[in-house]
């Protein structure tokens, strides 16, 4: 079973997608597809910076996409025998397995998610707010946490690691009655609360975004951040729950327990490994591997067995 797995916003550095680009022409005009649909030049920022231009969610969100669709497509023509099983993403990455199965095309999901990240910048901007990762915790730890602070939880990567949100206040809270209780914690250097009620002004700019766009049943099943389930296989339902995972907590966790089981291979597509420590962290036993320059995209093919 090949479970492919499509990274989320954080994972950018300059210098991503480039070495793969440059070794397969048709990797390259990807990119330049990207720059023309976008009207700037995405390319030249992923290939080099700078790093504080790739940390804007309006150029983070299409560059992470483009650079996963390119090591999705080098996988593909090394690999072209390979049978995914299962689509999934974190967060923005949701949007690429959706692309990548069919859902919606490579143009579309770019202005989608220039829009989506324009959207919940400016939520951002208008209510400023943080995160903060909170490690090995009980459930009755977090919930203290949570209650103390007026934090909510937004991601719940595994069992003894999530992300809860809230104002800056609200997280320095929530950083000092976590180290009270010895709880590891770590604030997270983000423009704001996602996955919260915060950004609910940017779901419903996107709602009227993408009215009009269609969206199709994916051709492989694609896992959903906001239920940790498959997807319907119903066009309007994933779109509506592409909606509710703007503002809404990412069950990442869920998402891969949906999946495990013997034989199966986690595959992680798009620039850095955070996908594969996180899959790695919710059980020591899953296989894991990653693609994003042509060195894991060999090893990779090899784990498949191509």
């Amino acid at each position: 079973m090949l479970n492919c797995f499509f990274a989320g916003q954080g994972a950018q550095f300059p210098g991503m997608g480039k070495d793969l680009a440059e070794r397969d022409p048709e990797i390259m005009a990807l990119f330049d597809r990207a720059d023309a649909v976008l009207g700037f030049g995405l390319k030249q920022l992923c290939f080099e910076g700078p790093q504080e231009a790739l940390t804007r969610s309006d150029i983070c969100q299409p560059a992470i996409f483009t650079v996963s669709m390119a090591c999705w497509e080098a996988f593909r023509k090394r690999c072209p025998n390979a049978a995914p099983t299962a689509f999934a993403g974190l967060s923005l990455g949701e949007w690429t397995a959706l692309c990548a199965a069919g859902a919606l095309d490579f143009e579309t999901t770019l202005k989608v998610l220039q829009a989506r990240g324009r959207f919940m910048q400016e939520a951002c901007e208008a209510n400023p707010s943080g995160m903060i990762s909170i490690m090995g915790a009980s459930p009755e730890q977090l919930a203290a946490i949570c209650e103390g602070s007026g934090c909510t939880v937004s991601n719940i990567n595994s069992d003894s690691q999530q992300v809860i949100s809230g104002t800056h206040e609200a997280v320095a809270k929530a950083a000092e009655l976590a180290t009270g209780q010895g709880v590891k914690n770590v604030v997270l250097q983000v423009a704001g609360a996602f996955h919260s009620p915060f950004m609910t002004p940017a779901r419903e700019k996107l709602a009227a975004f993408v009215a009009d766009i269609p969206f199709g049943v994916p051709a492989v099943p694609v896992l959903s951040n906001a239920t940790g389930a498959f997807h319907a296989q119903d066009g309007a339902a994933i779109k509506e729950a592409m909606l509710r995972q703007v503002d809404s907590p990412v069950h990442f966790s869920d998402c891969v327990k949906a999946v495990m089981g013997p034989g199966a291979l986690f595959a992680e597509f798009g620039p850095g490994k955070v996908l594969s420590g996180l899959i790695r962290r919710i059980d020591r036993a899953n296989a894991v591997t990653n693609v994003q320059d042509a060195a894991t995209l060999e090893a990779t093919a090899a784990k498949v067995g191509a």
